[in-house]
């Protein structure tokens, strides 16, 4: 089936009128969902059977990391942030598998259970103690370590049934600035990014169902933030790597891809630079724009 490339979000615990003429535009194709639009697990089935009675085929998602990211709170299970588990790698690694493996299934098998079909997870960044909108999300600051982790994750969410997006291509661990609210610039050259943070990505494109890239600028490889960027999309992460799932774009309304033109423009260079779908994010005015 094919869906609309835009992903956007609702204001609130239930669906307005607006929210479902905008969810039924044929270049929708999925939403997201916020902590606003969030209160109990009831509830949430609630939204999520209302969004589907708009769009049977929908994909709903959300960001259930754990630790400081995830939407879930009332009548969920409290997850640890993701270092814990390379914390306990470094002294008991077939534990920490286990447990990394055991918490990437909860995670799936509660957020399902609410008929949202994935989480933004895992975190392939790196833990460097640089940025801290990173941080303790990642997995470990070792490569293959996180790697390990990361794989053992995956496991675990696929178990359940739930597809895996891995974030923030090729890494966002080495930048201090916050996407969110400035573009950051990582002056490392390609050899260094190579050798280090995209060891994960490389490891595990084949076996991810989706990517997300970061809107993170790497001047000495290519002058576009990597979600705007065909070099880092096309050569590298598809035909490099060999990925062959879902590019989803960071949300359009950061302040990372705001350099980068209007939101029509932004739209338009992630989808021709390779993104598959685009996030249109906590801004209604900005999701109208570019529906047709």
């Amino acid at each position: 089936m094919v869906r609309g490339p835009l992903m956007v979000d609702v204001g609130g615990l239930t669906l307005t009128a607006e929210d479902r003429e905008v969810l039924a535009h044929p270049d929708v194709g999925s939403v997201i969902l916020f902590s606003r639009n969030v209160d109990t697990p009831e509830q949430i089935r609630a939204l999520t059977s209302a969004m589907r009675e708009v769009r049977p085929e929908l994909w709903i998602a959300v960001d259930q990391e754990g630790g400081r990211v995830q939407r879930f709170r009332e009548g969920f299970t409290r997850l640890p942030a993701m270092r814990q588990f390379g914390h306990q790698y470094d002294t008991d690694p077939a534990a920490a598998l286990a447990a990394a493996q055991a918490c990437g299934e909860l995670m799936a098998r509660e957020v399902k259970s609410v008929g949202v079909d994935f989480s933004f997870a895992p975190v392939l960044d790196l833990d460097v103690g640089v940025s801290g909108v990173i941080g303790d999300r990642a997995f470990h600051t070792e490569p293959s370590a996180a790697t390990a982790l990361v794989r053992a994750f995956m496991n675990g969410m696929k178990a359940a049934g739930m597809m895996t997006i891995g974030k923030h291509f090729p890494g966002h661990g080495s930048v201090a600035a916050d996407s969110h609210f400035a573009l950051p610039v990582d002056d490392r050259s390609w050899a260094e990014i190579d050798t280090y943070d995209l060891q994960p990505f490389r490891a595990l494109a084949l076996e991810l169902d989706g990517i997300m890239p970061a809107h993170v600028v790497y001047p000495q490889v290519d002058p576009l933030p990597a979600g705007f960027s065909s070099f880092w999309l096309k050569t590298i992460l598809r035909e490099q790597l060999g990925f062959q799932g879902i590019i989803f774009s960071d949300d359009l309304c950061m302040e990372g891809a705001a350099g980068v033109g209007s939101m029509r423009e932004r739209r338009d260079l992630a989808l021709a630079a390779g993104c598959d779908v685009v996030l249109i994010c906590n801004n209604r005015e900005a999701v109208l724009s570019v529906l047709d």
